[in-house]
């Protein structure tokens, strides 16, 4: 059995997939066994080649037993802790970044400023797997959804990274007035609820599949930097993306695809989700005028390459 650790979120389990489908090419043969959350179930199936989920919440102590993995790898960070969990497995082998609080050396180094999908395609590579950072790709769920609409998505984990609900309004608002269908989504039904008074629109209450079939068939999307963004990217559906304190060189599309347009406005010394309540400076510096801007760019890059 492999055993891939990486219980995080929705744009974190997009961002592996292409380190997921090296691993199921590498060893076609064995039991790929995913410790991640069990509602992101869905999305799993939707990156296809994992044989098991194994519910994991975080670094907290698993529920689960399984058999001592032939290899344990970690992409869910750069230890300790993580490096820890995966050894109470008792693995064969442990792939992961270097960590010397874990004991850990075997690995390469961690580099703060990796895109993110670069990041474990990377640690693949020291292990002599070739993972391709392009094959961000799901397949289409077999949901019943609106098709043609435009997704404005508000919300995000942090607060740092959520942009305010009245310029989101104001941007449903312009593009309803063009001609767009505009749909609004999200986890924080608080936010989503506000942007829709706001502008007029209504709130699209989704699951998972539903959500990915909706970013699948949509017209274009603009969020905060967080996980529907990543569905963008997946389903190649233009995107405009609002980023503050992370840029788009850790987290953002891969460049190359102009019909998904990262908005950013921050330094390099502005890195990493804030605490408190408040929003990030460099996403309080993106104006409503210049996302319309944006949204006409991706839809006419996205029209040019049709």
């Amino acid at each position: 059995m492999i055993l891939v650790l990486r219980a995080l979120g929705v744009g974190d389990l997009a961002a592996s997939v292409p380190a997921l489908r090296a691993l199921r090419s590498g060893f076609p043969d064995r039991t790929l066994a995913l410790a991640a959350p069990t509602w992101l179930t869905p999305l799993i199936d939707l990156a296809g080649g994992v044989d098991r989920v194994l519910p994991t919440d975080g670094l907290a102590a698993p529920a689960w037993r399984v058999e001592p993995p032939e290899v344990a790898v970690n992409l869910h960070g750069r230890g300790p802790e993580s490096h820890r969990l995966l050894r109470t497995t008792g693995p064969a082998k442990l792939w992961a970044f270097t960590s010397p609080d874990a004991g850990h050396s075997d690995g390469p180094g961690w580099d703060e400023e990796e895109h993110e999908v670069r990041r474990w395609c990377r640690l693949l590579g020291h292990y002599g797997l070739r993972a391709d950072p392009s094959d961000l790709s799901l397949a289409v769920p077999s949901v019943e959804v609106p098709g043609n609409r435009t997704v404005i998505h508000p919300g995000a984990k942090s607060p740092a990274r959520r942009w305010p609900v009245e310029r989101f309004a104001a941007v449903a608002r312009k593009l309803a007035t063009a001609g767009h269908r505009v749909v609004v989504t999200g986890t924080e039904p608080d936010l989503a609820a506000d942007v829709a008074r706001r502008s007029g629109t209504q709130v699209l209450d989704t699951t998972l599949a539903e959500l990915a079939g909706v970013v699948a068939h949509a017209r274009l999307v603009v969020s905060g930097d967080t996980g529907i963004a990543h569905l963008a990217t997946a389903y190649g559906t233009p995107s405009v993306v609002l980023f503050g304190p992370v840029p788009p060189s850790r987290w953002g599309p891969p460049a190359g695809r102009p019909y998904h347009r990262p908005i950013w406005h921050g330094t390099r010394a502005g890195r990493g989700d804030s605490p408190g309540p408040h929003v990030h400076p460099a996403l309080l510096a993106i104006g409503v005028d210049e996302v319309i801007h944006e949204a006409g760019e991706a839809e006419r890059h996205a029209a040019a390459a049709q």
